[in-house]
């Protein structure tokens, strides 16, 4: 990514308080490699400073908790109404507190604090060569054993991730929790399935966010549980930038079971 590129670009990380599975989540405590302790968004905040020098990354939050510790390790914070229902929603009213040059703008999900930077990175550099992509967001293939696992979870009523569906233009045609394609049990192509497992990572002209606001949500987007889906039912096309899949394994922090898993990465990958 030029210098002239991450001039257009501002990191923006959507936190709220009120989560329904982990209530105060982004303040929670992990520890890294050296026994340090620090909270979610602090890590995620580091995470996303990482990705290119320069590069300015805000937290967007509703909650005067959050701000406080945020501002407290030296956050841009940027305080948005409660109101909002996802992270997108949240972005997208953010945006008056971003710089104006930024015509680019990146969802850095707050509990995604092993998102490899090479991704951030693959994604802004898709945005600042095609500037007609509205939307762009990222996914991997799946190996023949993180398949296996999603259709494990499928039969037993988990959902193990999201899947996305693309057309000839690497353009998602559906997103799912349900594993996409369907593959017959037995088939060939289960030794190399086609299945791209969706990341949670976004990138955003202001007009699409504008335009995400203004769009009613939608059904299935109710449905699925996923806020990406108002983007294609309002006819607003995602671009799909399919990479190699990260060198570990980028774990959220949905619930408190995580914890150990996340801090076991970070030690490994010698994480203060």
């Amino acid at each position: 990514m030029s210098e002239q590129h991450a001039s257009s670009v501002a990191i923006v990380i959507p936190a709220r308080y009120k989560s329904t599975r982990y209530p105060g989540k982004p303040l929670a405590s992990i520890r890294g490699c050296s026994g340090t302790d620090k909270p979610l968004i602090q890590r995620s905040f580091e995470a996303a400073m990482g990705i290119q020098a320069g590069l300015p990354v805000h937290v967007a939050t509703d909650d005067k908790r959050i701000a406080d510790v945020a501002e407290g390790f030296g956050a841009p914070v940027i305080m948005t109404p409660e109101a909002c229902s996802n992270g997108t929603e949240r972005v997208a009213a953010a945006l008056d507190g971003l710089s104006a040059d930024a015509d680019v703008v990146v969802n850095f999900q707050g509990d995604a604090l092993l998102t490899p930077p090479a991704l951030v990175s693959a994604l802004i550099d898709h945005m600042t060569v095609d500037e007609s992509c509205q939307v762009a967001t990222v996914a991997v293939r799946c190996s023949p054993s993180a398949y296996a696992h999603l259709i494990a979870d499928q039969a037993a009523g988990r959902s193990g991730g999201t899947t996305v569906v693309v057309n000839g233009r690497s353009e998602a045609m559906y997103f799912s929790k349900r594993v996409l394609p369907h593959i017959s049990p037995g088939s060939e192509a289960e030794a190399d399935p086609p299945v791209l497992m969706h990341l949670g990572l976004y990138a955003y002209r202001r007009n699409a966010l504008r335009q995400y606001v203004a769009t009613p949500a939608t059904l299935i987007e109710q449905l699925e549980g996923l806020e990406q889906l108002r983007f294609l039912h309002a006819g607003i096309p995602m671009a799909v930038v399919q990479c190699d899949p990260p060198e570990w394994d980028a774990i959220e922090l949905n619930n408190p079971g995580d914890l150990p898993v996340i801090e076991a990465i970070l030690a490994e990958r010698k994480i203060v």
